[in-house]
Parts: C-alpha cells; structure tokens; sequence
C-alpha cells in the first residue's frame, strides 16, 4: 500500500487518500461509498479534519486528520484505530 506521505500534499488528495484506504480495509467498492467530513475545531480554529464512511449493514469507518500535527488516525467499524501516519508535508488547501 502506498504511504500517505508519498501521495497527500492537497487537501482533496488528503481526502482521496482518506477514502481509498478505509474502503481498503474493510473490501469496500470506493465507488460504491461516499465519505463524508467535519471540521474539528479547538477554541474557535480549524484544527483537522474527521472522516466517517457509512458501508452496508451500518458499518461505520472513521479517519481523523490532526493538522496541528500532521498525523491520521484511521478507525475499523468497532472504533479502534488500526493504523496511524505522521505525514512528511503540511497539507495545502486548493484554490478554489
């Protein structure tokens, strides 16, 4: 599998990555399942990112991204954290 910080420079490859790797995990079809995202703040500013992909059946994946220290902590559908990534570059938001 390829490192999150070979691929993610963007916030939209971040999410990309995001998707991909929790589909992965669970032998999901990323087309099938959309991920969703909200914001984290902490004292009025923007602090990362958690993501939640619904599958079948209820299940519930989840990914939060820590832009204060430029980890991601993916969760399986129990809620435990199965993988954890310290990315190499901060992540830039696009121009819209």
């Amino acid at each position: 599998m390829v490192q999150a910080s070979e691929v993610v420079r963007t916030l939209s490859s971040l999410r990309r990555y995001v998707h991909e790797t929790l589909c992965e995990h669970e032998n999901l079809v990323p087309e099938q399942f959309q991920l969703q995202e909200v914001p984290l703040t902490r004292l009025g500013e923007r602090c990362g990112l958690q993501f939640v992909l619904r599958g079948p059946r209820n299940v519930r994946l989840g990914a939060v991204w820590a832009s204060d220290r430029n980890q991601l902590f993916f969760y399986d559908a129990r809620g435990e954290r199965f993988r954890k990534e310290q990315l190499a570059e901060a992540v830039v938001e696009e121009a819209e």
